[in-house]
């Protein structure tokens, strides 16, 4: 990109010096060729350092150019300070110091053969020390971004394999528990079948936790969520989530049953679940679950009546950490404010009197 910029300056310098138009036309036709080569040339194929070659290359047209204006230094330097740049941003120490001489001479010997004033030839001794300094310290931070980022990369592999592990772990023995509560609940009569019952609900939902841990298999190329959406009858999704929920909780349903929503909805329930257990530990009933549309949005409201949650911790609420003692909401309302952003939509806190209601809004699905 450098050599193709510095191409078309010399292009444009015909335009103010054409009796130079011949020197300029050569020195633009090598910086587009080597330009070319760049962006061309597989270097994927080559050792990793085969680019560097491009520098050395680089100087020589730089050079030219310095020649080809009459010896007139002053786009030399800024020019050279940039390829050191680029270099820095792409080559280890080494090659950058083996750089010095080759860019030495590129700067210098124009102006000797041009018999540029001595002051000019000495600008060489300010100039190359700069321009080295300044390539080091990239390097130097380059190096560190580049160290960072694989140390990230082996947590995140580490991390990524354990969850895995740890997933499929759980799900094994949990089929075994099914297993038996089932052969138990074809057996069982009265209020120990709805015990047993209650039993395989949780079992269904630990079982769906696990499958949550799993999401990292659904996580694409850009970092997002992969989500199953589709059109869902609000009411009985809500229904059908809170079965998992203890059947003396104090919750009322306050949805339109003509109502879809387009959600995934395994996600869905995994929102509305932790909203209304986070409810049931820091607030207190009745808790109302309600859903509305309204602006484009289909809006999940789940209220207590509660003590209510101060001002000033309503905007941290969502955060990873957000968890202190008895105010504590920890990691649930995190993943709600994800899963509610993988949606297009968001999660919030709004005060109410008395209690406090968690929003979660999901975009409304426009049919083609």
């Amino acid at each position: 990109m450098l050599l193709a910029v510095a191409g078309w300056l010399a292009l444009l310098g015909i335009l103010n010096d054409p009796d130079r138009s011949g020197r300029l036309s050569l020195v633009a036709a090598c910086d587009f060729i080597v330009a070319s080569f760049g962006l061309l040339l597989p270097w994927g194929r080559f050792n990793v350092h085969a680019p560097a070659l491009l520098g050395l290359v680089a100087f020589g047209v730089l050079g030219l150019s310095t020649w080809s204006f009459g010896g007139v230094a002053t786009g030399t330097g800024p020019f050279l300070v940039l390829l050191y740049a680029w270099a820095a941003l792409h080559f280890p120490r080494w090659i950058l110091l083996l750089y010095l001489v080759p860019s030495t001479l590129a700067y210098l010997v124009p102006l000797i053969i041009t018999d540029q004033p001595q002051a000019i030839l000495g600008s060489a001794v300010v100039l190359m020390p700069i321009a080295l300094s300044v390539a080091l310290l990239i390097e130097a931070q380059a190096r560190h971004l580049r160290d960072d980022r694989a140390r990230l990369a082996r947590i995140e592999q580490w991390r990524a394999g354990m969850v895995s592990t740890l997933a499929h772990d759980v799900r094994a023995p949990l089929s075994t528990v099914r297993g038996v509560l089932e052969e138990l609940e074809d057996a069982a009569g009265g209020h120990e079948r709805k015990m047993i019952e209650a039993a395989l609900r949780q079992t269904a939902r630990i079982a769906r936790l696990a499958d949550g841990l799993l999401d990292l298999d659904r996580i694409d190329s850009s970092g997002h969520l992969k989500l199953d959406l589709g059109s869902h009858p609000a009411h009985s999704l809500v229904k059908e989530a809170l079965l998992y929920v203890r059947a003396d909780a104090d919750i009322q349903v306050e949805i339109d049953e003509s109502l879809a929503v387009w959600v995934d909805k395994m996600r869905f329930e995994q929102i509305l679940l932790n909203l209304v257990t986070n409810a049931m530990r820091y607030g207190a009933p009745p808790i109302i679950v309600r859903i509305t549309r309204e602006g484009g949005f289909d809006r999940l409201e789940v209220r207590d009546h509660g003590p209510g949650i101060p001002d000033e911790l309503r905007n941290r609420l969502f955060g990873q950490f957000a968890v202190g003692g008895a105010q504590g909401v920890g990691l649930g309302l995190w993943i709600v404010r994800q899963l509610a952003v993988a949606h297009g939509g968001n999660a919030v806190a709004e005060a109410r009197e008395p209690g406090v209601a968690m929003v979660v809004t999901f975009p409304i699905h426009q049919s083609p």
